[in-house]
């Protein structure tokens, strides 16, 4: 079973922990979410198609997920895209975008890691099953896929986030 560390308002461990199934947070209480903004070369998104058997399955989104007990937020981010689309990162690689807090229940600290690479689509392996394809897009693609509500997790990421990673990194 996976767990979560509890994290305080201010981003800070509390030393408790929570099972992710049946999870419960008290008022207060975040645990860390991650994403992926990996960006090629020619300034196109990755993005990956769920599973059909997950939740918003067959939609398509950044790779991410929740850091685990004793994880930091980059390690996790790692874990996680090397677990959904066997893309080995490096931690020198990524830059913390941004962080966002977000309250809804379960309530999260989402970090937003960027990951500026070149990837072969032929390379993307799916080791865990929980993406099922991949592909680049640009930002225009991106926006309009939003708007027909076939990408996922996009509230914390659009084109002004785009157009600062473009012009600052």
């Amino acid at each position: 079973m996976e767990y979560w560390d509890i994290y305080d308002i201010n981003k800070k461990k509390t030393g408790r922990t929570t099972p992710r199934l049946g999870c419960k947070l008290n008022q207060g209480e975040y645990h860390i979410v991650v994403n992926a903004i990996i960006i090629n070369s020619q300034g196109k998104i990755l993005v990956s198609k769920r599973a059909d058997y997950k939740p918003h399955g067959l939609m398509w989104e950044m790779s991410g997920g929740s850091i685990t007990v004793g994880e930091t937020s980059i390690e996790g981010m790692i874990r996680e895209v090397k677990e959904e689309l066997g893309i080995q990162l490096e931690e020198k690689e990524g830059v913390l975008f941004k962080t966002v807090r977000r309250d809804d229940p379960p309530a999260d600290f989402k970090d937003l890691w960027l990951f500026k690479k070149d990837v072969d689509l032929r390379d993307i392996t799916f080791p865990d099953g929980e993406a099922v394809d991949a592909k680049w897009v640009t930002i225009d693609e991106f926006e309009s896929m939003v708007e027909n509500k076939e990408i996922i997790g996009t509230r914390d990421f659009g084109r002004e986030d785009y157009e600062k990673i473009i012009k600052e990194f």
